[in-house]
């Protein structure tokens, strides 16, 4: 047997502490080898990408089958991701742009519509991205109570599709809401305009109606307009230009109710329909060949 003596102690003891450390030194080298190997069988055990044709038919088929828009999205994002820069990313990011217009997710739409229109420039669908775009804004035209942002970014997204690509399909339909979102701006000014005359503010309602038989004259809004001058123009007494906007409105609407308004209220004031050429008026309506 033998014999420690009180000199062999520490040691020992050290020993001990020596083993324990290294002991723990390697289980920490075995975890690690472990981690390790995890992580790289986590990655061989990864799913291949999916073929592209098939993610982009999956997603057809969500959004024509199954009308669900969001899970289409996913598809398409999908496609993208697992193979960028191909014809099938192409493709997907234009319906993906169609998919959010469908689930009504306007500015998802706009945003991928402007990415593709970035990216694909030149591609035969970069007409229907900035239609997307204008059809976005479009649906969200607010009544004329409200503010009417949208509506300017409508019309400006409509006027880049009959600009850029004027022969396309979309040009007919973009003009068709650019004229409704024409009619809803002059239908604000209208309102405006009729808040000045109801509060006797003659110059600012005049200014309003200007607006709109200057910029907006093809809207049905246009007939009233030049009513509520003659209206506007008599209240300050200035029978010249009240007389002149009554007898553009019956050289061009002859049959409009408004213009019989507008004819009683210059002949109850013992005037005559007369119009002066040199009026800003006529002028207007001479520009677009109207007068």
């Amino acid at each position: 047997m033998d014999f420690v003596t009180s000199a062999d102690r520490p040691v020992r003891a050290a020993g001990r502490r020596f083993a324990r450390a290294a002991a723990l030194t390697l289980l920490a080298v075995s975890l690690g080898a472990c981690s390790s190997l995890d992580f790289f069988s986590k990655k061989d055990d990864m799913p291949p990408d999916e073929p592209a044709d098939k993610l982009y038919n999956e997603g057809l088929y969500q959004l024509n089958a199954k009308n669900n828009a969001k899970d289409a999205v996913k598809k398409f994002e999908e496609v993208d991701r697992q193979h960028p820069y191909s014809e099938w990313a192409r493709k997907s990011l234009i319906m993906s742009a169609f998919s959010y217009y469908q689930s009504g997710q306007y500015d998802e739409c706009v945003t991928a519509s402007k990415r593709y229109i970035t990216l694909h420039p030149g591609s035969a669908d970069a007409a229907y991205a900035q239609y997307l775009i204008g059809a976005s804004y479009y649906d969200q035209i607010p009544d004329v109570t409200r503010d009417q942002e949208r509506t300017d970014k409508a019309m400006a997204a409509l006027e880049e599709v009959i600009r850029k690509y004027p022969t396309s399909e979309y040009a007919n339909s973009a003009k068709q809401k650019l004229e409704v979102a024409r009619d809803q701006l002059a239908g604000k000014e209208m309102e405006i305009g009729r808040y000045y005359l109801e509060k006797k503010d003659y110059t600012g309602a005049i200014n309003r109606f200007k607006v709109v038989v200057t910029r907006y004259q093809t809207t049905r809004h246009v007939e009233e307009a030049l009513l509520r001058l003659t209206e506007s123009y008599l209240a300050l007494g200035i029978v010249d230009e009240a007389q002149t906007a009554a007898a553009v409105l019956g050289h061009n609407f002859p049959d409009s109710d408004w213009y019989k308004r507008a004819y009683a209220l210059v002949k109850s004031g013992g005037g005559e329909i007369a119009e002066n050429k040199g009026s800003w008026i006529s002028r207007a309506f001479k520009k677009v060949g109207l007068g």
